[in-house]
């Protein structure tokens, strides 16, 4: 078995924003090599996430409505203890934690082994800076 690492770098301009990182995490799948395996994709930042689904405007708008209203930004300290410690992002937070972390996929034939409509994304959820996705796949 031999694996491959790589990582990728978002820096979306808005607090709250989906991007479709499928061409990326294929473009790493390839220069690996592997036919047969998994691809890990994962977050490496706790107010990022990355997750499958369809790439869908309407749903993506609705995403971010439905977490909006799970986890209202307010940056205040007595909204959220986690803001008390200076920060402002602890809704950011529990949006991570609803979209998950991470995606593992299976590698059949040299391809992402999806169904239908199925592709990677990245959600970010306090923007405006650089974060990183580590790209890891193993297999033959």
């Amino acid at each position: 078995m031999k694996s491959h690492t790589e990582y990728l770098t978002f820096n979306l301009p808005d607090r709250m924003g989906f991007l479709n990182i499928t061409p990326q995490v294929e473009e790493v799948l390839r220069r690996s090599g592997i036919r047969e395996g998994l691809v890990l994709a994962n977050a490496m930042h706790i107010t990022a996430s990355v997750f499958i689904n369809d790439d869908e405007p309407g749903l993506h708008h609705d995403y971010a409505r439905w977490l909006e209203r799970l986890a209202p930004f307010d940056p205040s300290p007595t909204t959220y203890h986690h803001n008390r410690t200076g920060e402002d992002n602890a809704d950011a937070h529990m949006k991570r934690q609803v979209m998950g972390r991470e995606v593992v996929v299976a590698v059949t034939n040299g391809t992402l082994d999806f169904g239908p409509w199925e592709q990677i994304f990245y959600g970010e959820f306090d923007g405006r800076r650089p974060k990183r996705v580590l790209i890891k796949v193993i297999g033959e």
